[in-house]
């Protein structure tokens, strides 16, 4: 599948960014997320008005503009990986009537484990490398020293943002059960090993087309 378009879907945490990083390197497709998306087309003219418009206000976008947003970047790109879209029913279903997916990789991944992994997260306020307590922290004391949690790494928010995920994401999986794309991967496994898996998942849905 030399340009596949790929959809990832997973809970916070589950490691999404890294395994579209190699998605991209090995295939040559565009890694296209919601946020880079609107930032990119602030002022994109659409029925529902510009992005700018709710973004400087700091409000939520509405799916309508996100919608076509998104869709518009897809057009733009010689195959893909979604990360972080579509985020509930409407958005997916608009996304179907747009664009045909070669498959959906879920990357499955605990309540539990998700919740070490994101309260663990540090991030240093000089360089913007991110690191973790447990997994990747620093050789040099002096950067381990000055170490920060981001407010929305704090196991409260943490949690409500796994509840949003759980009543407005996981009704997805169903829908894309239900049209044969799904294909489920163990992410709480090492990434080299989850890539392992999203790589023959990839081919595998090559073979099917």
């Amino acid at each position: 599948m030399s340009n596949p378009r790929i959809l990832l879907i997973g809970p916070p945490g589950a490691g999404k960014g890294t395994q579209s990083k190699r998605i991209v390197e090995t295939y040559g497709v565009e890694h296209i997320t919601t946020g880079d998306a609107l930032r990119a087309n602030k002022d994109m003219e659409t029925d529902y008005g510009k992005p700018r418009e709710y973004m400087d206000k700091g409000e939520l976008v509405p799916d309508p503009v996100v919608n076509e947003i998104v869709v518009a970047a897809l057009e733009d790109a010689d195959g893909f990986v979604l990360d972080g879209y579509p985020r509930n029913m409407s958005q997916a279903e608009y996304l179907d009537e747009q664009t045909d997916l070669d498959i959906v990789a879920l990357l499955d991944v605990g309540r539990e484990e998700l919740v070490t992994r994101l309260t663990g997260r540090r991030v240093d306020p000089e360089t913007g490398e991110n690191y973790h307590v447990e997994y990747d922290m620093p050789a040099e004391e002096e950067i381990r020293d000055r170490l920060e949690q981001r407010d929305d790494d704090t196991e409260e928010v943490v949690k409500d943002r796994l509840d949003v995920y759980d009543e407005n994401t996981k009704p997805l999986i169903e829908f894309y059960e239900d049209r044969g794309l799904l294909a489920r991967l163990d992410g709480e496994q090492a990434p080299d090993d989850v890539w392992h898996d999203l790589r023959l998942a990839i081919e595998d849905a090559q073979t099917d087309t």
